[in-house]
């Protein structure tokens, strides 16, 4: 039985309509979540003892315990397993707006203002080639949260930097709604933000 399973949704597959579709959200989950999970316990499977014993946090911020011929399949599964993790539990029903507490003061001394963060954030995300993710991280080096765009699947982690909140720009993401209009759907999915979330991230990671 491998180490890792795929986790339950937290809320049902239509909660999120009408910005992000019940097809999207159950396809996104039981086939492309499940995937990176399926292949992540594989790549473990084949790695020594210690690394397997490793939580994927721990692998995902020191790859270099990774053996070479192993590195780019965990990168990429374990990236995705993790990623998607935190991507269900960023959103929620009847989220969005502007977020208050610690995460709007770090945004204010970073970018200036929300709404400058939130335009930063889109328009950077929005043009990313082919598929990535835009993420809020926190550093720990700065003390000061940050935009990162990364590429495929691959975690801020694997560069020190603490996910806080993240948008899946791959087009398994939102194509059955938006098409090509990933812009579009950018900008419905900050009606589901779960700020409550990403909070409690900031508070761990500070």
């Amino acid at each position: 039985m491998g180490k890792y399973t795929l986790p339950e949704m937290p809320y049902a597959y239509d909660a999120l309509e009408p910005h992000i579709d019940a097809r999207t959200m159950e396809i996104h989950h039981t086939k492309h979540h499940q995937t990176y999970t399926t292949k992540l316990n594989a790549a473990l499977d084949s790695c020594p003892a210690e690394v397997q014993d490793m939580d994927i946090l721990e692998i995902l911020s020191d790859m270099s315990s990774v053996p070479e011929d192993k590195k780019s399949a965990i990168n990429f599964n374990g990236g995705g397993y993790d990623n998607h993790r935190l991507f269900w539990n960023n959103m929620k029903p009847d989220g969005g707006g502007e977020p208050g507490g610690a995460v709007a003061d770090a945004i204010n001394s970073s970018f200036g203002s929300f709404a400058d963060f939130k335009e930063k954030f889109s328009s950077t995300t929005a043009v990313i080639q082919g598929s990535g993710w835009g993420w809020l991280v926190y550093n720990p080096s700065t003390k000061n949260v940050e935009y990162k765009p990364m590429p495929n699947q691959t975690s801020p982690r694997t560069e020190g930097l603490v996910p806080l909140l993240g948008c899946d720009v791959w087009e398994h993401a939102y194509y059955l709604n938006y098409q090509n209009k990933r812009p579009d759907y950018i900008a419905a999915w900050w009606n589901v933000v779960n700020w409550d979330e990403v909070n409690n991230r900031l508070a761990n990671a500070a």
